[in-house]
């Protein structure tokens, strides 16, 4: 037992480092140095419950610092993601070959691994994902390629090229560095969308403490703080973005005295708003919207966020979690929406379609690109992130939309009620961002985009497929040279 704990803290150290490449300590190369010790600890590994055990311990080093803020959420649930996540790495770690095919099967084996978590458990959880590490690196723009398992891709690639070098497989390791140069310069001339106008817009962060829920939190006191920061909106401008659930009311919207404060600040603003709400639809269920008022104060539009967070905003299997966790568990499930993630508004007499993705759906690729390729000039991303511990989740969402923005190739706008709020440009580059806390407005004149870049073209599938084929090759090559 103990030789055993021995050996797994070489693993562990090798997943703390991809960890680490994480925000919000955004150490990127350590990422490629992470799988440079895990692929070099698989040669060495034969058994293949070894080989299990060193892709699951190091599984636990990535994981569990990684999303660290979840032990203010819920301890059990916590523990329970962290083994879960971990032992789809030992899977993962088992399905690569030994020899020289290993080098072919690593990057495969953890696209195929990511593409599991954005989809299941409970819709996906793609937290602390592999493309996250890059989000401010320079091999991040390849995302425009074929998205965000195309970047995964290349982050191992990056450590199989350290081990074919410390292995001094000379012509290999020319060969794996010369292919993701190639890439990262490829991804500077693949389409990217072209600009066909401008917006002036500003974003609206209330301030508050970090850390608080909205159980404890006196839901009129966030809406008058977002009232009252928006008296710092310099006008004129076309569009005001409000965060998520920043309207909190214990009925429909529409017969609450907020809505029509709503409709009163959009003429005061003479601008379009764009208001994050959470209203009781039904003794059983709620509803998370973002509505779009018009500069007269009318409501034109409605979004209804689709991908909802598991035990957030909605509990599977209740019967049984309400046993570990009676005290934070949502009394409603909030009710998906089903429309498209597109907002449709009219600036100076032209109609500008704003895509959306609320919140959590920012971590998945395919809310973005739904968005997009239904017209989607700017994406918006109104945002609550006020009731998570540290910042490590707000900055692993600052990532997340710039992933989004350099694959869409749009701007994204994203609004936080106490932090963090940001503006991004199509290159990824974080051009303002507020701070924790603090009462902030953010003004900028956004460019409006229009055409797709190849990842909203293809999506994931062509990863997938490549992915799967490649890992089946190389482990039946393999067998054959054995």
């Amino acid at each position: 037992m103990e030789e055993r704990l021995i050996k797994s803290l070489k693993p562990i150290a090798g997943g703390m480092c991809l960890a680490f490449s994480m925000p919000p300590w955004g150490w990127w190369p350590m990422a490629f140095l992470s799988f440079f010790f895990l692929d070099q600890l698989l040669s060495q590994v034969l058994a293949q419950r070894e080989r299990f055990w060193t892709g699951f311990t190091f599984g636990v080093g990535w994981l569990f610092p990684s999303t660290f803020w979840m032990v203010a959420l819920t301890v059990p649930g916590y523990i329970i993601q962290g083994l879960l996540f971990s032992t789809f790495v030992g899977i993962a770690a088992l399905l690569v070959p030994r020899g020289t095919w290993r080098w072919f099967a690593l990057p495969a084996a953890f696209v195929i691994l990511e593409a599991v978590r954005y989809r299941w458990p409970f819709g996906g959880v793609p937290l602390a994902t592999l493309a996250m590490s890059q989000s401010r690196a320079p091999l991040g723009h390849t995302v425009r390629i074929l998205g965000p398992l195309f970047l995964s891709a290349l982050v191992v690639a990056a450590g199989i090229f350290l081990s074919l070098a410390w292995e001094k497989r000379w012509k290999f390791a020319a060969a794996a560095g010369v292919g993701i140069l190639a890439m990262w310069a490829i991804s500077f001339a693949v389409p990217n969308g072209k600009s066909i106008g401008e917006t002036s817009v500003a974003i609206v962060q209330g301030g508050g403490e970090q850390g608080t829920r909205a159980i404890n939190t006196d839901e009129r006191e966030v809406f008058e703080k977002h009232l009252n920061a928006s008296t710092n909106v310099i006008t004129p401008l076309d569009l005001v973005l409000w965060p998520e659930d920043v309207v909190n009311v214990q009925q429909p919207l529409s017969d609450s005295p907020e809505y029509s404060e709503l409709q009163v600040l959009a003429r005061q603003l003479d601008s379009w708003l764009i208001a994050g709400i959470f209203e009781r639809v039904s003794t059983t269920e709620n509803a998370n919207a973002s509505i779009a008022f018009s500069p007269e104060g009318v409501e034109i539009d409605r979004y209804d966020k689709v991908r909802l967070v598991p035990f957030g905003e909605f509990v599977p299997l209740r019967g049984f979690i309400k046993h570990f966790a009676p005290s934070y568990l949502p009394v409603r499930d909030t009710k998906p929406g089903n429309g498209e993630p597109n907002l449709m508004v009219e600036i100076d007499g032209e109609t500008v379609n704003l895509g959306i993705s609320i919140s959590w759906e920012i971590f998945f690729e395919d809310r973005a690109r739904n968005a997009i390729s239904g017209g989607g000039e700017i994406l918006l991303n109104p945002t609550n992130g006020s009731s998570y511990w540290l910042t490590i989740l707000q900055s692993q969402q600052v990532a997340s939309s710039r992933l989004r923005a350099m694959e869409t190739g749009r701007w994204v706008l994203q609004a936080a009620p106490t932090g963090f709020s940001a503006i991004v440009n199509p290159d990824g580059d974080v051009v303002a961002r507020s701070s924790i806390s603090e009462t902030r407005v953010l003004h900028a004149t956004v460019e409006r985009r229009r055409g797709n870049t190849l990842a909203t073209k293809a999506g994931p599938l062509p990863m997938i497929l490549i992915s799967g084929t490649t890992l089946v090759g190389a482990n039946i090559l393999a067998r054959r040279r054995n």
